[in-house]
C-alpha cells in the first residue's frame, strides 16, 4: 500500500500524482509501507515564557524545520540553516513564491537542520502566545495572514483564498488566510491571549474582525453586519462582525495588531466612545474628524 509523502492520502496502485495535493507519485513522492513523510524521531520542543513565548527545538541528528523569514531567535553553531523556495519543481517554486508574494509574505522561508544534535528557538514579532498544532496526514488548518512561525517540513503549507467575497472585503484579513496541511508539528503566533471553541455542527461564534488566529477546515466563515446604524457607529467594534460556523475547533486571540499599533501611536479609544463614534462616520465620509 503506497502513501503519499507530501499528504498521507493512501494512493492507488500505479498511480502517478496524488489525487488530494497533486504531488507527484513516483520516486520520493510515494512510500510502501509509511503513512507520511516526517521523521521518525517525533520533534523535541517546548514553548517557553510569558508574554512573549519562545518555540526551543531540540533537533536530532537529520532532523529539519522550515521558519518563516525573520522568526528565529538564535541557533547553535551546528545548526545549519538555508534560505529557499518551497515545492518539489521549478514551477511549484514560482508558484508558490507568487503567492507568497501576493498575499504580502516575503518569497523565501528558512529551512534549519542538524547534522549533530542542535537546539534552533523561534518567536513571534509582538507580545503574544503560541500555539502548537499536531496535525494528522491530510489534516488542515488555516491561519491569520501573518500567524505562521515554524513547522517540521513533512508540513504544507500554502495561501488560501477567501471563498466569499464579503469576507475577503470585511473580514479583517483580506482574501488571504495560511492553510497548514500535515502531517507534522506546526507552530503559529498571535497577541494577547488565546481562547479556544470546540463548535458543534450548525453552532455559530460571532467574533471581532481581526480576532482569529485559526480554525480548522471544516469550520466555515463569513461576515456580517453588526446590526442597527447606532451599533455600528457608536459600539466601539467596528461595522462587522466574523462569523465561524461549525463543525471544529476555533481559536481567537485578544489582542491584534491593529489594536496594538492603535495604542503605541496615542490613537486609541475605550470601546463606545462617542468621539471614536464620530470618527467612525468621519472616516466614512473621507474627512478629518
Amino acid at each position: 500500500m503506497a502513501f503519499c509523502t507530501q499528504c498521507g492520502s493512501q494512493l492507488a496502485e500505479q498511480a502517478r500524482f496524488c489525487p488530494n495535493c497533486g504531488a507527484a507519485a513516483s520516486g520520493p513522492a510515494a512510500v510502501v509501507g509509511a503513512p507520511f513523510a516526517r521523521s521518525l524521531e517525533p520533534l523535541d520542543y517546548s514553548v517557553e515564557g510569558d508574554n512573549l513565548q519562545v518555540i526551543r527545538v531540540r533537533l536530532k541528528p537529520g532532523q529539519e524545520v522550515f521558519a518563516e523569514a525573520g522568526k528565529m531567535v538564535y541557533k547553535t553553531a551546528n545548526v545549519s540553516w538555508e534560505t529557499r523556495m518551497t515545492g518539489q519543481t521549478l514551477g511549484q517554486k514560482v508558484l508558490g513564491a507568487l503567492k507568497r508574494a501576493f498575499s504580502g509574505e516575503s518569497l523565501f522561508l528558512t529551512f534549519f537542520r542538524a547534522n549533530s544534535p542542535g537546539e534552533v528557538g523561534f518567536a513571534g514579532d509582538y507580545p503574544g502566545r503560541v500555539q502548537v498544532f499536531d496535525l494528522a496526514p491530510g489534516q488542515s488548518i488555516l491561519a491569520q495572514r501573518d500567524s505562521f512561525v515554524a513547522a517540521e517540513t513533512s508540513v504544507q503549507l500554502s495561501v488560501a483564498l477567501v471563498k466569499k467575497i464579503g469576507a475577503g472585503l470585511f473580514g479583517g484579513e483580506g482574501f488571504i488566510l495560511q492553510k497548514l496541511t500535515g502531517p507534522g508539528i506546526v507552530f503559529i503566533h498571535g497577541g494577547g491571549d488565546f481562547l479556544s471553541f470546540d463548535l458543534k455542527p450548525g453552532e455559530a461564534l460571532h467574533v471581532d474582525t481581526g480576532c482569529i488566529v485559526a480554525f480548522d477546515e471544516s469550520v466555515s466563515y463569513d461576515i456580517q453586519f453588526v446590526g442597527g446604524i447606532k451599533t455600528a457607529i457608536f459600539g466601539g467594534e467596528g461595522l462587522f462582525l466574523a462569523t465561524l460556523t461549525g463543525p471544529g475547533r476555533v481559536i481567537i486571540q485578544s489582542l491584534t495588531l491593529e489594536k496594538l499599533r492603535r495604542e503605541l501611536v496615542g490613537s486609541g479609544r475605550s470601546s463606545g466612545d462617542e468621539r471614536g463614534g464620530l470618527r467612525a462616520v468621519t472616516g466614512l465620509l473621507g474627512r478629518d474628524g
